[in-house]
């Protein structure tokens, strides 16, 4: 059995005991109650048992119907992680990926209408004149174990040379659209680009199926790429649809500042203007302001980070956490729990820390969750 350790607050009495995750890097003060630091939730019991080994580098998840796994690499492959826990040869017909710092192949989700159509969606850095590129493609899963009719359905623009900040999450969704999420490709708080329209960086995109444009997108017969949804996102590496059935995000904060978000058409997320974090060097980011008038700010935000990646909502029967979002975490490590009531947080557990840097998570048929780490391996963790 593993046990969350939880400290009482420094607050006054009256405040509930919030989940130890030492000091705050910044001083500013959260917008509105359990914007930060919400009460922690009760324990939860959990077991773990390893269910694959050997993966290289896994970064993305997403369960077939048939019950196995597609599970994409860092390192360029993406493989089947079969029910038994066995796991594929590379799968064939993936375009040229460029494997360069934090870039690679990179998210897996399929279509809401898999059996029937057999439709693949992944996200890799692409390379290209001028040098690199988050890019979001899809093909057909044929059952031979390759794609077919592999396509680019969003490069994003312009590129940049380094290998930093890529993002990047894809969810089809019922309606025949996609959203990508991208990171700033390092630029800091000098990145002009993410709050430029006409960039698709640090930005969440939106697009058919096909690569073409929605035309209820924000931007469409205004200036700005006609693609984007929402705007200044620092490195959004988690998304999902939440309990609501919206999309919700989680992206990397500098030195503090992490953000859970639920991003809304043409709305402009603040990143590099405000932020609740600092540079990792200790300065302030840009004017050091946390919020200001014309930017939403996050439904939550964490200070230390917890260094999002993957999420997901819990939909198993494990009735205490039906509803509740299950966000992967890089560092410390583990899995962090947040209960989502009427739109915001009402509380936040940590578990699984021993597991390490969590870069995935999905649910299971049998409540549990599945988890894939920086290990190579994928784990279940079953809550009692």
């Amino acid at each position: 059995m593993l046990k969350q350790t939880i400290v009482l607050s420094l607050f006054p009495l009256s405040v509930a005991a919030q989940v130890a995750q030492g000091p705050a890097n910044a001083d500013f003060d959260p917008a509105f109650e359990n914007q930060t630091r919400a009460p922690a939730l009760p324990e939860t019991s959990v077991s773990t048992e390893v269910f694959a080994t050997g993966l290289n580098g896994p970064w993305g998840l997403d369960r077939l119907p048939s019950g196995q796994f597609l599970v994409t690499e860092i390192t360029g492959d993406m493989r089947v992680i079969n029910a038994d826990g066995s796991v594929s040869g590379p799968i064939s017909g993936l375009p040229e990926i460029a494997v360069q710092g934090q870039g690679g192949l990179l998210d897996v989700n399929v279509s809401p209408d898999f059996s029937n159509d057999r439709l693949v969606f992944w996200t890799y850095a692409k390379p290209v004149d001028g040098g690199l590129v988050t890019a979001a493609a899809r093909g057909t899963l044929d059952n031979q174990g390759r794609l077919t009719d592999v396509m680019d359905i969003f490069v994003q623009d312009p590129p940049v040379r380094g290998g930093r900040h890529f993002g990047s999450r894809i969810v089809p969704m019922a309606d025949g659209t996609v959203f990508i999420t991208t990171g700033d490709r390092g630029a800091g708080d000098s990145g002009d680009l993410v709050q430029d329209i006409n960039s698709t960086h640090g930005k969440i995109i939106r697009v058919n199926y096909d690569g073409s444009i929605p035309q209820d997108n924000p931007f469409v017969g205004r200036d700005g790429d006609d693609a984007i949804w929402s705007l200044g996102h620092r490195n959004v590496q988690g998304a999902t649809l939440g309990p609501d059935g919206a999309l919700w995000t989680v992206e990397h904060g500098p030195r503090g500042g992490d953000e859970l978000n639920r991003p809304q058409s043409g709305e402009n997320y603040g990143w590099p203007v405000v932020s609740y974090g600092i540079n990792y060097g200790g300065s302030e980011v840009s004017e050091g302001i946390a919020r200001a008038e014309g930017f939403e700010g996050p439904v939550y935000y964490w200070d230390p980070v917890i260094a999002p990646s993957g999420m997901t909502v819990y939909d198993g029967s494990f009735g205490p956490w039906q509803g509740d979002l299950l966000i992967a975490s890089l560092n410390p490590g583990g899995m962090v729990r947040l209960d989502i009531e009427d739109g915001r947080v009402a509380g936040e557990e940590r578990l699984v820390r021993e597991l390490g840097r969590l870069r995935d998570i999905e649910v299971l048929d049998d409540g549990a969750v599945l988890v894939i780490n920086d290990s190579g391996r994928a784990v279940r963790v079953i809550p009692q």
